[in-house]
């Protein structure tokens, strides 16, 4: 996973986490929902990409090619 791929999964994941603060405290429970599905939305990026990075790092190592670092 690049930095920049971490840090919008990072900064998508603090996002949803505060807009979901402010639902609760508002009594907004729609803001509270999209904050919720935000975070989980980036969870399922951050696990996607780690299985990617797996993926090329077992091709790699069968290969004996290094990763040109993407």
């Amino acid at each position: 996973m690049s930095a920049d791929e971490k840090f919008e999964n990072k900064a998508d994941k603090l996002g949803g986490q505060a807009k979901e603060g402010l639902g609760k405290l508002t009594g907004d429970k729609e803001a509270e929902s999209e904050g919720k599905a935000q975070q989980t939305r980036a969870g399922f990026q951050e696990k996607a990409q780690d299985v990617k990075d797996s993926v090329k790092g077992a091709i790699s190592g069968l290969t004996g090619k290094k990763d040109s670092g993407e």
